[in-house]
């Protein structure tokens, strides 16, 4: 017995452990999703899911979400990649062998190319990452005991980083964060403001920083200069800058996109001088248009253990291997196709700087440098009379300045400029971009995007005809924005709304009955309102853009009127939405108040109807009610008692009697009834002639032949649409007096009168006899 517990107990273990062991399977292979269950995927399914993971679906997305098209160059910059994770399996000393080649050769030809002699090349894929490894390299320098005594050697002589304030944005706070620094230890350099460029290093303020610096026991340990800024493509007086550093002890670091002129024959002198600094960043691959390529940073400097400290230098294969893609596309477009890309660019930015020049309103920011591969322009334009409208205004209304407020308008102008340039010229590769002195503007770098986007002269042309299509606009728009405010700020009921961002004529509020002035909470009255007047406005089809959005800094909703031609009536605009928004708000309040006002009038009805009964009784007498005489009374004596009828007037809120109305079709008979009054003023319009456009008779730019030729004919054909014909007898009929009735309305009370006395067995309407259907007469003619 106890020999066959021990063989049940055994087995029962057995079971036990297979069931944990499958059900730990069960748990592994449950908490993996995706693809790794089961034996694993072949290669044509991993390649088929990440071309999926790339594309996705194509139908819902637009063609410019896809990936980019990519030359050959581009293929082999690619290609590059790949290349290096093979190369990196080789043999060590045959790795060693070809990354020294690769590394070497790719440095020397750069340094030839951008004519920067005895330099030694490290790659990496941040822009910014060069320039932390040039500081650590300077500060390496500077500082002797630096390695032994670290942070202490900075704290006793603290160094200082020279910027300048055209610099790109976030650079400096880039650097302390890289290199371990306090915020103190950057300066930022000012720009001229007084003479020369907005946009270049003020050298003597930077010489007096230094000094002061130097004075206060710290140690000047690097500048930053740019060779073409990042905004507008100025460059720094390098040459002078140089000089100052080398007067200090300082290291000299330039960069910038004029930095790619090097490569051409003809180079200007402060981008030449770029050649004398201790270092410089340049970016290849968007200068050549080449994918997935490092950017390339040139020092000179001669202690190998600095440079391997600093991170400038490795030993490591893999390091090495960052330039080989930029080995192999060097190689495939060869020293010719390297500057035709480069002159490419900057031919296409002179042909669009000298056209411009030729078109008015748009100022150009970059004028005097003609070398620069960057175009920068704005549309700017001077408002005529824009005293007067200062003036109108009142002075708590002043602020922003009229300056201020001019500038603004302008920005969001330049704005829709640039956006509507973008989706016109696709190729041509604008940015947008805000800049503290000049405000909005537009800029065209051909020198980073013309590679890529295949820009050609053609687009710079198509450009430069858009820019001329879309001036007039700008400069139409700009003009009625103070007639708009104006024509606002005199309406009743309509509240004109700055808002410096919109790009249109201006923005416009209803202001309703119950609206709260003081509250910036929604407002849903208000935004129903607005929603029927848009409506109402979309509905005239008129060349004007009309939009719905809240206001800036508040939840009320307003109206925004974009864009306008030079024929567009200001006072016949505002005056139509004020009228619509108007008529709106009558109309929602009406039926807010329909429900009150019906109830009202029943119970008003049902007093109406018990006092008509009682009316009833009294004529007809007692003896009337009871059924059996009051059939023999009135079979002897019918009565015939008008009935009173009662309509019931929604607007008013109260019951009418009817017999207005049966008097008044009775003698309009055959009579056109007189056209309701319109509240708003209606405008005459010619055929074809869209809602708020400007009259032909009252324009001054009419033409002495053609234009007063069509207007004449235009008063004949309506002289002789309102004249009679001759056979009818009112054509002969001299003219009266004003104050006299016309021979038509003459003849009309005459028929009217002759009607009223028709035979008996006529069907008449209302009171019988003729006689009150005279003594209405002149009611009617009234009417």
């Amino acid at each position: 017995m106890g020999k066959n517990l021990k063989e049940a107990m055994k087995m029962l273990e057995d079971g036990q452990r297979r069931t944990e062991e499958e059900n730990g399977k069960k748990l592994v292979s449950g908490d993996i999703p995706g693809p790794l269950q089961g034996s694993g995927q072949d290669m044509v399914s991993i390649l088929q899911l990440v071309q999926n993971l790339m594309h996705g679906d194509e139908d819902e997305e637009s063609p410019s979400t896809r990936i980019q098209n990519i030359g050959e160059q581009g293929h082999m910059a690619l290609l590059g990649h790949s290349l290096g994770a093979y190369i990196s399996t080789l043999d060590k000393e045959k790795l060693r062998k070809l990354t020294t080649r690769i590394l070497s050769d790719t440095t020397l030809w750069l340094c030839r190319i951008f004519r920067y002699e005895n330099g030694c090349a490290y790659f990496h894929e941040e822009e910014r990452e060069g320039l932390t490894k040039i500081c650590r390299l300077a500060i390496h320098s500077r500082y002797e005991d630096f390695v032994v005594d670290g942070f202490n050697v900075l704290y006793n002589k603290k160094p200082v980083i020279y910027l300048s304030a055209a610099a790109r944005p976030g650079l400096g706070q880039y650097l302390c964060n890289q290199l371990g620094l306090p915020f103190p230890c950057l300066c930022r350099v000012p720009c001229n403001t007084v003479f020369g460029s907005q946009h270049q290093m003020d050298v003597a303020f930077l010489e007096k920083l230094i000094k002061d610096d130097t004075e206060r026991g710290k140690l000047p340990l690097l500048l930053v200069a740019n060779a073409g800024t990042s905004a507008v493509g100025h460059t720094d007086k390098i040459g002078r800058l140089k000089e100052l550093c080398e007067q200090y002890g300082m290291w000299l670091h330039v960069e910038g996109v004029n930095l790619a002129t090097l490569a051409l024959g003809y180079v200007s002198s402060s981008v030449l001088a770029a050649t004398k600094c201790d270092s410089m960043t340049m970016t290849p691959g968007p200068w050549l248009g080449l994918p997935a390529v490092p950017a390339v940073t040139l020092y000179k400097h001669d202690d190998p253990a600095l440079t391997l400290v600093a991170g400038l230098t490795s030993n490591k294969p893999a390091d090495k291997l960052r330039a080989l893609p930029l080995w192999l596309s060097l190689q495939y477009l060869g020293l010719d196709g390297i500057v035709e890309r480069i002159k490419h660019a900057c031919q296409l930015s002179q042909r669009l700087q000298e056209s411009l020049k030729k078109v008015n309103h748009i100022k150009i920011l970059v004028e005097e440098e003609l070398s620069s591969p960057v175009v920068v322009f704005r549309f700017s334009q001077e408002l005529p009379g824009s005293d007067a409208v200062v003036k109108a205004v009142p002075a708590a209304n002043m602020v922003p300045s009229p300056s201020g407020r001019e500038r603004h308008a302008c920005d969001a102008l330049n704005r829709w400029l640039g956006e509507q340039l973008k989706q016109l010229v696709p190729a041509s590769g604008l940015t947008v971009m805000d800049l503290e002195v000049e405000g909005t503007c537009v800029r065209f770098s051909p020198l980073m995007t013309a590679a890529a986007l295949g820009t050609r002269g053609e687009d710079v042309d198509q450009l430069v005809a858009g820019i001329q299509s879309k001036l007039p606009v700008l400069s139409c728009t700009l003009q009625l924005r103070g007639e708009f405010k104006q024509e606002v700020e005199g309406t009743a009921g309509l509240l004109y709304v700055d808002d410096p961002n919109w790009p249109g004529i201006g923005v416009v509020r209803y202001e309703h009955a119950n609206d709260d002035k003081s509250s910036l909470k929604s407002d849903p009255e208000g935004k129903e309102i607005h929603t029927g007047l848009l409506k109402k406005l979309n509905e005239l089809e008129s060349d004007l853009t009309f939009k719905i959005g809240p206001e800036y800094k508040s939840m009320k909703s307003c109206l925004y009127v974009g864009m306008a031609s030079d024929d567009i009536d200001i006072a016949e605009l505002v005056e139509t939405i004020a009228a619509t928004a108007r008529e709106i708000e009558e109309n929602s309040r009406l039926l807010e108040n329909m429900t009150e006002v019906v109830r009202k009038g029943i119970q008003e009805a049902q007093v109406e109807l018990q006092k008509a009964n009682e009316e009833r009784l009294l004529e007809e007498g007692v003896l009337r009610q009871i059924p059996v005489v009051g059939s023999v009374l009135n079979w002897f004596s019918p009565v015939q008692a008008l009935q009173k009828g009662r309509t019931f007037n929604l607007t008013a809120g109260s019951l009418e009697s009817t017999e207005p109305i049966y008097v008044y079709k009775a003698q309009s008979t055959g009579v056109t009834p007189p056209p309701t009054p319109s509240g708003t003023r209606t405008k005459q319009r010619f055929t074809g002639q869209k809602p708020f456009k400007r009259s032909l008779r009252g324009s001054d730019a009419l033409s002495e032949t053609s234009s007063v030729s069509h207007i004449e004919d235009l008063e004949k054909v309506e002289r002789l649409s309102s004249e009679p014909e001759p056979n009818t007898p009112e054509a002969s009929t001299p003219k009266g007096h004003p104050g006299t009735p016309s021979p038509q309305k003459a003849n009309q009370t005459e028929n009217l009168q002759k009607g009223a006395q028709c035979p008996d067995d006529q069907p008449q309407m209302g009171k019988p006899g003729s006689r009150d259907l005279r003594f209405t007469q002149p009611v009617n003619s009234h009417l």
